[in-house]
């Protein structure tokens, strides 16, 4: 069986599929932009402020589970430009613990949503 998550606090879906999904103790969070969900704008200042919204996104859908980065068990990352993987790395690791940090792969695209620089999406484990 499985349960939708669903928050205010990120972005809506921009299509069909959900934030979310529940199904037992794991959950599958689908990708996130840096859409700020309070003005649905895009933040695309600097590379590393695009990353901090991707990961508060990614947080606030998280909390709607009741869960924390800590329970994420892979992480899927895809940005459209392999240069910009040091600045990006940079800020994903700041909600980490290097110790128990998730499994991960990082994948360089030719476009994303909104043809955004970095797209996140995760799997995580109560």
């Amino acid at each position: 069986m499985k349960k939708i998550i669903t928050t205010t606090k990120a972005p809506a879906p921009i299509g069909p599929y959900n934030q979310a999904v529940l199904t037992g103790n794991t959950l599958y969070t689908s990708g996130q932009i840096a859409i700020n969900p309070e003005t649905g704008e895009l933040v695309l200042d600097s590379i590393k402020e695009e990353t901090k919204q991707v990961m508060e996104n990614m947080k606030e859908v998280l909390a709607a589970a009741e869960m924390t980065f800590e329970n994420i068990i892979k992480t899927s990352i895809f940005i459209s430009d392999m240069h910009n993987f040091a600045e990006i790395n940079e800020v994903y690791g700041l909600y980490f613990n290097e110790k128990t940090a998730p499994a991960r792969e990082t994948v360089e695209v030719a476009n994303l949503p909104k043809f955004v620089n970095v797209e996140i999406s995760a799997i995580a484990v109560k």
